[in-house]
């Protein structure tokens, strides 16, 4: 596929998460569209191969949501169920294993929420709960800070993809500490890393890509935007566009000016 007939969003070089390639750099979240039509048309115009999903959404017993569960089915993407909302230990645990018997997955989405203003992590109740799940069987996809000796943690309790957040969730603030984030990012290159929470504008998204990070995780910014359809497909483009250009090589900051057009050779004109 060229570069004139691929799907928004996607690029020639996939990127993995625990063994699964996809072409699409953009997850996306589905919670809070106008409409089962318009979450539809949002995920398809992204270009998305992954959404999340809450289990809050299913009933069992009822059989709520199936209606919403069948929608995902027909749009062939892959599910990663999310533990949100969830503040404790044993509550992520008992939800995640609900989801893997529900979506039939192991991928999970761990949130383990400490603080109901930020909805910051509780980074020492996620470090648990993934490693519990992850003896399990269960592939993690643990929703963190940019903390460096956080991630070292994860990384020893088995998750081998991190989702550090831009900004807290919801908020539209873009990426708060990009000193942290570059930092997580160059101390563990060769690792997935995921920006997750906190972006409102495509441009948000094109500059954690620009940093290397390997996707984007958003929801609110297309779900609440005044047309969700076409900003789902800004920032696939967006998510793009930034990945080519980390690709490309940047070049380096510099302090003063360097003139783009050669003083060598300039003609020199008489008095």
């Amino acid at each position: 596929m060229d570069a004139m007939t691929q799907a928004p969003g996607t690029l020639a070089d996939p990127v993995e998460f625990y063994g699964t390639k996809v072409n699409s750099r953009l997850l996306l979240g589905t919670a809070q569209y106008p409409s089962p039509a318009i979450l539809s048309e949002a995920i398809r115009a992204s270009g998305a191969e992954i959404v999340t999903v809450s289990l809050r959404r299913e009933s069992g017993a009822a059989k709520a949501g199936q209606s919403f569960w069948q929608l995902i089915r027909d749009l062939g993407v892959k599910v990663l169920p999310n533990t949100a909302g969830c503040k404790t230990v044993k509550e992520a645990v008992t939800t995640a294993e609900m989801a893997r018997e529900l979506f039939g997955t192991p991928w999970v989405k761990l949130e383990v929420i400490g603080e109901d203003d930020t909805l910051q992590p509780d980074v020492f109740g996620l470090v648990e709960a993934a490693r519990i799940l992850s003896r399990d069987g269960f592939e993690v996809f643990p929703y963190t800070t940019e903390d460096l000796v956080v991630a070292e943690k994860l990384i020893g309790a088995g998750c081998e993809v991190l989702m550090p957040w831009g900004a807290p969730i919801g908020s539209g603030r873009g990426l708060n500490n990009p000193y942290g984030l570059r930092s997580l990012r160059a101390h563990f290159p060769g690792l997935p890393l995921v920006v997750d929470a906190g972006v409102g504008v495509p441009s948000h998204a094109a500059a954690a890509m620009e940093m290397g990070y390997d996707a984007v995780l958003l929801n609110t910014a297309v779900a609440k935007a005044g047309d969700p359809v076409r900003m789902a497909r800004a920032f696939a483009r967006a998510i793009e566009a930034g990945r080519e250009a980390v690709l490309a090589d940047p070049m380096e900051v510099r302090d003063m000016a360097a003139p783009s057009t050669p003083v060598m050779g300039r003609a020199v004109l008489g008095q």
